[in-house]
């Protein structure tokens, strides 16, 4: 018999919203069954800190050991928040601690430049066993960095048991609209998968910088807006686009500045259709075209965002809540699924996922004191 067991997932994405809690029964193969989620959003003192990190992770001018305070401060404060989504989490569940086998603990992204092997992703994973009593699987990104992979994206294979559960037909492309976007292609023995370019974070800095709000609230900002022709194409342009997969990117990589000379209203509707037109620019890397389309993350409550995409992908664009998923909790419960895949030394990353040279395991287990 397999061993199948709770594991509880948590993802703090870089939109900087909150972290991500699920529940997932699973074995790390083929038993994946959804439980009991939520999202414990953060306040805006904790965001700040760890905007502030993601800054002085690429500051190495700044004086003397502020930088390495910082990132640690950011740090500490973001575990203490992972821990008590699971204790909100175990709360709504009416489960403590001994029932859950493991959490699966992707901390935060606040670099991650694979060209030079380097990721970097904070999340104290001794701290968050020793504060919830269970044990914790971390660190997933920097084995499959160091052999020369992307580190990203490492939803693939949890998309691959959901879709072929639901007996979704194939080629299916299963879609994350975080702070960056992602496509995971899935036809047969085919798993395709990369970053296509930005997700939500140039819009929500544009609205921080112009409305002082963090989102685009159902993308109703955008949607007063004119698309401005002119700087999508030379957004478009870069050579990101043209690069193979795999390939993937940082927040930052992509950002506003090719907006500024534009009204507020006409940048976010242009950034949003931006995030559109490079998903759908993804279909030129497909062996053939995609049956269906599905879209989870925060960008899928964006109604402008998905209004853009359904006219650029010449398939049928289905939020995740309309395939049967939860679509705010699935990054959260794929964590799960590759907490349990690493503790049984499974892949977590394939050639075809991350540009690795062969399938790889990873994650760092801490047990419980």
């Amino acid at each position: 018999m397999p061993e199948v067991q709770k594991v509880i997932g948590l993802m703090s994405g870089t939109s900087l919203d909150g972290v991500d809690a699920a529940i997932l029964e699973n074995d790390g193969e083929t038993i994946a069954r959804p439980g009991p989620a939520l999202t414990l959003e953060y306040d805006l003192e904790i965001r700040d800190l760890l905007h502030q990190a993601l800054l002085a992770a690429r500051d190495v001018s700044m004086p003397g050991g502020l930088q390495p305070f910082l990132i640690r401060e950011a740090e500490i404060a973001s575990t203490q928040w992972h821990a008590q989504a699971v204790a909100a989490l175990l709360d709504k569940a009416g489960l403590k601690p001994e029932q859950i086998g493991l959490i699966g603990f992707h901390g935060q992204t606040i670099l991650h430049r694979p060209d030079r092997r380097w990721t970097w992703q904070i999340g104290d994973g001794a701290l968050l066993a020793r504060l919830t009593g269970i044990d914790v699987v971390n660190d997933f990104r920097s084995t499959d960095v160091k052999a020369g992979g992307q580190g990203a994206p490492l939803m693939p294979l949890y998309h691959v048991v959901r879709a072929r559960a639901s007996n979704l037909p194939e080629p299916t492309v299963v879609v994350n609209i975080g702070g960056v976007a992602q496509v995971t292609y899935i036809s047969g023995d085919t798993i395709l998968a990369f970053d296509t370019g930005p997700g939500n974070a140039p819009i929500d800095d544009w609205m921080q910088h112009h409305h002082g709000t963090p989102v685009d609230q159902d993308g109703a900002f955008a949607a007063s807006g004119k698309i401005n022709d002119a700087a999508l194409d030379k957004m478009l342009a870069n050579a990101f686009f043209d690069r193979k997969p795999p390939k993937s990117l940082d927040r930052l990589d992509f950002g506003m500045e090719t907006a500024a000379h534009l009204p507020p209203a006409d940048g976010a509707a242009t950034l949003t259709a931006f995030t559109a037109a490079s998903l759908a620019r993804a279909r030129e890397h497909f062996p053939e075209p995609a049956h269906t389309w599905i879209v989870s993350g925060g960008g899928r409550h964006n109604k402008f965002l998905m209004a853009q995409l359904k006219a650029r992908v010449n398939a049928p664009v289905l939020s995740a809540e309309e395939a049967g998923w939860n679509g705010d909790a699935l990054e959260a419960e794929g964590f799960a699924y590759l907490a349990m895949r690493a503790k049984k030394g499974l892949p977590l990353s394939l050639p075809t996922t991350t540009g690795v040279q062969q399938p790889l395991t990873g994650g760092k287990l801490h047990r419980k004191p």
